[in-house]
């Protein structure tokens, strides 16, 4: 277990990486979206967290697009041709979907087009070390 801590103007926010599921871009502002379903909005780019994932011993975390990071362990689901990232895991409180920033029903607003997608998938296919048969 890792932790992840992140310092504010007010405080610090300290989460273990397991339970951030991903980490969504909003202009200034990023929210972080926990395995519970809580969600923390911090005045921090997405570029922060980015660089902060970095310098942990075990990074499970990559950035998709230009305004998503999302954690490896919880991607369940890639599907191209609806532009649809699936997000699942045992301690998660349900799954999460995320649609592309151009289709209807995106209550998210997350900007995933198919190019990002499929960069994403091409990275699952090509990493070493991941044990698929968990």
């Amino acid at each position: 277990m890792e932790w992840f801590k992140i310092f504010t103007s007010t405080g610090m926010v300290r989460v273990r990486t397991d339970e951030i599921v991903y980490v969504k871009a909003d202009g200034n502002y990023c929210e972080l979206v926990l395995t519970n379903g809580s969600s923390q909005k911090m005045t921090f780019q997405l570029h922060c967290f980015e660089d902060s994932f970095q310098q942990l011993r075990n990074n499970t975390f990559v950035r998709v697009g230009r305004s998503l990071i999302v954690n490896k362990l919880y991607i369940y689901i890639i599907n191209l041709t609806e532009q649809i990232l699936i997000l699942n895991g045992k301690s998660m409180k349900e799954q999460i979907i995320l649609r592309g920033s151009d289709l209807p029903r995106n209550p998210r607003n997350i900007q995933l087009s198919r190019d990002s997608l499929k960069q994403l998938m091409n990275l699952l296919l090509t990493e070493k070390g991941d044990n698929d048969h968990e």
